[in-house]
């Protein structure tokens, strides 16, 4: 896989069990990529580690009067520098294409597991968690698997210029064999410190971006209340503790660092003080002594990899651990476990019917839902949509349990629409560049969504755009009010034009007037469609074909919005936004009203009414 490939047809099923599985895995499914890199490595760290037996070579021509060896030697740092030049050009460029390709297929692996789960990935997960993952945690993996095969190369090298050192010269050569391994684990024994100060930073800085992130996204309401300063000090606070435990890890790092230059150095004064000792019995020559202290000098080197990958493991393991844990994450599926996945064909159609609640919206039909609690109610709308965050009985469509349907045939069939509708920076035309039926134009999504002032506006604020649909929306479209933001996103739903469309409350910021001829747009547009809406506005409710009350879970009425808030006392505490005491008065009148009917006593308002019509008579 190169760079120009991406993105990945299929990016695989990843080993999701723990953070080190996961890393093992993407190594696996980039065996190409890091041979090519070891192969590459392997080039330019012998070629920089034969420089020394080189310059060795030379200097005991020099000594000795030799041209044709000093010419040997020539010609040998010549090939060794144009090896080193190549392979390092070249593992540069394959340890990128590793990085990035590991980090992209890690995003995608987020990317389509957020699809999967919708809504339900953010209550499983913080948002700020979920966002620190798909940023800053798919650097570190990608940077752990690139790693290993620079750390492979070095590796290798290490072990051939030990090997050779000893041949070469049999008395300096043991030496540098036996410190270098030593020189190699010294930091093992600080690695395990180093790791736990890695993870407290990234605990830290989670916390801090999840706070960010929420302060961001309420800080038109922080502002309204006058809060902001409030959520700024504790996000201050919180930056700093991520900056405190920054420097503790980096200190821990430091002193690794200091130990990898400690040690060599302390190494090469063994071996120049041994040489020198050597060189006064003639038992090493002068080229010779050269050539080992060189060594050891340039496998400084490959060593710093050692350091390297240690870091990189201990910053990539809970980071691969934290991306395993969203990636673990199912969607609920139904209760005996069974769930097939059929192949792709058109999605199903007909009525919709939940048997958890026993709602039932027909096929054709703008079926209203009323619940008490908002909660419950979006819950109830994701399971309409085919992705419940609960495991439980599987919504029917058409008679076809949604959960056996594969997730594409699902999401075209049903779509759902949140209360807090997401819109994403960019133009008017791009955030209508969805998949629709092409039954609904873009101007009739737009007028039924009544999304005049929207235009006007939006190209109020981008003054070169003299096309509406040029008009740019910023970042979750925080220049528009919270109707406007409804408005646009009911536009795009509507657009989309799915068989079965569920609103949860898509007119809660929208004033009287406007709601009332959204309701009619929504009703004539979806004419013939199956749309359900979760709402408790009478003017939504009034035109509603049908209309539902969920009351514990369970569906508690049937009818239409004026024959219940009538007969149900239930529905009309919700409707009319009853008090405790108002819904006590008027359920005990609705009780009078009935026991009087029933026992044939004519009713206290029926006397009053005959009695003023025997005083007009009079």
């Amino acid at each position: 896989m190169q760079i120009q490939d991406l993105p990945y047809a299929d990016p695989g099923v990843p080993d999701a069990r723990s953070g080190p599985r996961f890393l093992w895995w993407l190594f696996r499914n980039q065996l190409g990529g890091q041979f090519k890199s070891l192969a590459w490595g392997l080039l330019h760290f012998l070629s920089v580690s034969a420089l020394p037996f080189c310059v060795g070579v030379a200097v005991q021509a020099v000594v000795d009067h030799s041209g044709r060896r000093l010419a040997l030697a020539g010609g040998l740092l010549a090939l060794c520098c144009v090896g080193n030049a190549v392979g390092d050009t070249f593992l540069h460029r394959t340890a990128v294409t590793n990085w990035i390709t590991a980090a992209a297929r890690v995003q995608q692996l987020l990317a389509r597991k957020a699809a999967n789960l919708g809504s339900a990935l953010t209550r499983r997960v913080a948002a700020g968690e979920v966002v620190a993952v798909s940023t800053g945690d798919v650097e570190k993996i990608g940077w752990f698997v690139e790693a290993w095969s620079r750390f492979t190369a070095a590796a290798v090298t290490i072990v051939v210029v030990c090997v050779g050192l000893v041949v070469y010269q049999p008395a300096l050569g043991v030496v540098v064999a036996v410190g270098l391994p030593v020189l190699a684990l010294s930091v093992l024994p600080l690695l395990p410190r180093a790791t736990r100060r890695a993870d407290f930073q990234r605990e830290k800085a989670g916390r801090a971006t999840e706070l960010a992130s929420d302060t961001v996204a309420g800080l038109r309401v922080l502002r309204g209340i006058g809060g902001e300063e409030l959520f700024l000090d504790r996000y201050r606070r919180a930056s700093q503790e991520v900056r405190h435990a920054a420097v503790r890890s980096a200190r821990m790092w430091s002193l690794i660092a200091a130990i990898q230059v400690l040690l060599p150095g302390l190494l090469l004064i063994a071996v120049v003080w041994y040489g020198v000792h050597l060189a006064r019995q003639g038992r090493v020559e002068i080229g010779e002594l050269v050539a080992v202290y060189s060594s050891v000098m340039i496998l400084t080197y490959p060593l710093r990899h050692f350091e390297e990958i240690a870091m990189a493991y201990s910053f990539s393991r809970p980071s691969a651990t934290r991306a395993a844990r969203v990636l673990s994450l199912e969607r609920a599926t139904p209760a005996d476990g069974v769930a097939t996945a059929e192949a792709p064909g058109d999605p199903p159609s007909g009525d919709l019917y939940d048997p958890a609640t026993g709602l039932l919206a027909p096929s054709g039909r703008l079926t209203a839902v009323v619940c008490g609690d908002p909660d419950a109610a979006g819950l109830l709308a994701e399971r309409l949509g085919g992705h419940p965050s609960q495991e439980g009985v599987s919504v029917l469509l058409g008679g076809v349990p949604l959960d056996e349907l594969p997730l594409d045939s699902a999401r075209t069939a049903v779509l759902v629409q949140d209360k807090d509708p997401v819109l994403l920076s960019g133009s008017l035309r791009e955030l209508l560049d969805v998949p629709a039926s092409g039954d609904v134009g873009a101007v009739e999504a737009l007028s039924a969504a009544q999304c005049a002032d929207v235009l006007a506006a939006l190209v109020q604020g981008s003054l070169d755009a003299e096309d509406p649909m040029d008009a740019r929306i910023t970042e979750r479209g925080r220049s528009l009010s919270g109707g406007q933001r409804q408005r646009l996103a009911l536009a795009r739903s509507l657009f989309t034009d799915p068989e079965v469309l569920v609103l949860d409350e898509p007119t809660s910021a929208v004033d009287s007037h406007t709601e009332a001829r959204i309701a009619d747009g929504v009703r004539e547009l979806r004419s013939g469609r199956t749309t359900v809406v979760f709402t408790s506005s009478p003017l939504l409710l009034d035109r509603a074909d049908r209309v539902v009350l969920v009351h514990d879970g369970e569906v508690a009425a049937v009818g239409v919005h004026r024959e219940l808030v009538h007969k149900e006392p239930r529905y009309r505490a919700v409707v009319t936004r009853e008090t405790d005491d108002e819904a006590a008065l008027n359920d005990a009148r609705h009780t009078n009203h009935v026991r009087h009917e029933k026992d044939g006593v004519p009713h206290e308002q029926d006397v009053l009414h005959a009695l003023e019509e025997i005083e007009e008579s009079a």
